[in-house]
């Protein structure tokens, strides 16, 4: 059953991740069934309302295709190192959640290319499927041949070069390969999506109006919401590029202050005064934070019995992010903000497996903002 915390009603686990039918997707079960069925009908009439059954199977055959290809991103996502968090199968087709921070180019093409693989893969088992079923079984090769259709058109129309279709992240990887910018792979894949998308129009509705042909309504209907699916996607990679390149600007060393790390145990007279401090558990993992101005009030005796655990705020789950390097951007700290929300007002980083110091959410802000400005000011 779906709830709150699920994106729709799941299906099953594979390798630990869970796959869901998003609540959108009944909308494009209904479409199917509302379009296919009269088809099948208008070609079988004998079936009568049984070609609505046929339009329902074809959509669970559908679903079927878009769960393959979901499970194909996430297995090569897990093998690359991605944490894949669910595959959800909803109206736009499905998508896959995972976080990939420490990606590459290869990674990043590999798990692309592999979903219309899969579709592709469907395709030739279909047409091998066809071949042995007799020609008089015709509903059953009407079905079949359907699904063969459907999966070479999908796995034809996602290797398309533009955002957000997975020819665009691998269109993307090429030439961040090439340039060593992710911003630039995403620029150049969201301007061709934006092109794919005009395109499509064109080609759909445009073309045949100017040779005064009438485009079925509900066909021009599904080609705009397409395009606009396709548009809005390449918008968001370009604005992910932009959002990179002021990240860019501002290393994690820039933001950085430094802290002691001592135990909840420790008394307050043997506390360091000259920094902020980090305080951990018996286990070594830091759960709270004693500001320097903290140990400045006069109630704190330096000979009394208050403990470190007494003197700390306890911080929310999520503020301690990894980095690779103090000379790293500063993307992953803003991400890790972005994911616990208004709650988080430090951040912990470690870097080494050891901790390197507290960065402030509102200096982070500052500084994005200075980098911001000078970006925008004229040369």
């Amino acid at each position: 059953m779906a709830n709150a915390d699920r994106p729709g009603w799941q299906l099953g686990t594979m390798r630990g991740v869970p796959i869901y039918v998003g609540r959108t997707w009944p909308v494009i079960a209904i479409v199917i069934i509302m379009t296919f069925g009269p088809q099948v009908h208008d070609s079988y009439p004998d079936l009568g309302a049984g070609a609505y059954f046929v339009a329902l199977l074809y959509t669970l055959l559908l679903l079927l295709s878009v769960v393959a290809h979901e499970a194909a991103h996430a297995l090569v996502g897990q093998w690359r190192g991605y944490q894949v968090r669910r595959i959800v199968a909803d109206l736009w087709g499905g998508h896959t959640a995972y976080d990939s921070d420490d990606t590459s180019p290869m990674s990043s093409a590999l798990v692309a290319v592999v979903g219309p693989a899969a579709n592709a893969v469907l395709a030739v088992l279909g047409w091998f499927a066809l071949q042995g079923i007799p020609h008089d079984r015709e509903v059953a090769r009407l079905l079949i041949g359907a699904f063969v259709f459907t999966n070479a058109f999908v796995a034809i129309f996602n290797l398309l070069p533009g955002m957000p279709l997975d020819g665009g992240f691998i269109l993307d990887a090429i030439v961040w390969r090439v340039t060593g910018s992710r911003s630039a792979g995403l620029v150049v894949a969201g301007w061709c999506g934006r092109v794919i998308a005009v395109a499509l129009i064109g080609w759909s509705v445009v073309l045949p109006l100017a040779r005064g042909d009438s485009p079925d309504t509900f066909y021009v209907l599904w080609t705009v919401l397409i395009a606009g699916f396709l548009w809005f996607g390449a918008t968001s990679a370009i604005a992910r590029a932009r959002s990179g390149r002021l990240f860019a600007r501002v290393r994690v060393r820039e933001v950085l202050r430094p802290v002691y790390v001592v135990s909840d145990g420790t008394l307050a007279a043997a506390l360091p005064r000259d920094a902020d401090l980090v305080v951990v558990n018996r286990q070594g993992q830091p759960w709270g934070i004693i500001p320097r101005q903290e140990l400045d009030r006069p109630e704190i005796a330096p000979g009394g019995p208050i403990t470190a655990a007494s003197l700390a705020r306890v911080q929310p789950a999520g503020w301690v992010t990894e980095v690779s390097s103090l000379d790293a951007d500063v993307t992953g700290l803003v991400r890790a903000v972005q994911a616990v929300g208004a709650a988080i007002q430090e951040v912990l980083v470690v870097c080494d497996g050891r901790p390197a110091g507290l960065v402030s959410v509102r200096l982070l802000g500052e500084a994005l903002a200075a980098a911001e400005q000078s970006q925008a000011a004229p040369a």
